[in-house]
């Protein structure tokens, strides 16, 4: 995807044809993890099926397998709704991101070739872009493929499936802040990171992860915090 068509829901949907409940959860996902669900928006199951032109019981799959993965939780009256983050999910997810991502990071700097770095240098270019420009929504698409690109080279089936659902926690948070302080606010690690690729330094390419979670929590925390 490119930075003029940071279309959040086909970031997470292969390209072959997925069955109707596959694709319904893709898109809601993507909706979700890119703050276009805000968190504590509460959303009927019927407007649901109206919006993705679905039905129902491809997105009632969807939904209960977003609950499933902590990203919707039911309110009641046939509504469902993202979750809003407290003070202590924060120190949760901190603690998991570091735990997980930087371990992937670690593993993926030992397996990725100078292809696969220039690959990640074009998203970060994007990413940049988007900063300067003061595109949320490239920003949020761009770092987020930056990360699960990287992550991929781990082959880490069950840590990149983990940091994956931990994203779907905090994303539509980190869109209310973006869009709240802007993106100028968000700068991250990633050159860092690609120098310790460039070196094949796993230790460095963890802490240059664990540097750019910090960093990333850190404003959510604050952002939110000037909130409430």
């Amino acid at each position: 995807m490119n930075l003029s068509q940071p279309d959040a829901s086909s970031v997470s949907q292969p390209t072959a044809k997925l069955p109707a409940h596959e694709t319904v959860y893709q898109t809601l996902r993507g909706q979700i993890l890119f703050g276009d669900l805000a968190p504590g928006q509460a959303v009927t199951i019927q407007g649901l099926v109206e919006s993705l032109g679905a039905g129902m019981t491809p997105v009632r799959e969807a939904i209960r397998r977003l609950i499933s993965d902590g990203a919707l939780v039911f309110q009641g009256n046939r509504r469902v709704s993202v979750p809003m983050l407290r003070e202590s999910d924060l120190s949760e997810l901190i603690y998991a991101r570091k735990t997980i991502e930087c371990q992937l990071a670690r593993l993926a700097t030992e397996r990725v070739s100078p292809t696969d770095i220039s690959a990640l240098e074009a998203i970060d270019t994007a990413l940049d872009q988007a900063i300067s420009a003061g595109d949320v929504a490239g920003y949020l698409v761009q770092n987020y493929q930056f990360h699960t690109r990287l992550y991929a080279h781990a082959d880490a089936p069950i840590l990149t499936d983990l940091a994956d659902r931990l994203w779907l926690r905090f994303g539509p948070s980190l869109r209310v802040v973006c869009g709240r302080l802007g993106t100028q606010s968000f700068p991250d690690r990633h050159k860092d990171i690609l120098e310790a690729l460039h070196r094949k330094d796993a230790d460095l390419a963890a802490l240059a992860m664990e540097r750019d979670v910090a960093q990333g929590m850190d404003q959510v925390r604050q952002g939110l915090t000037q909130a409430s």
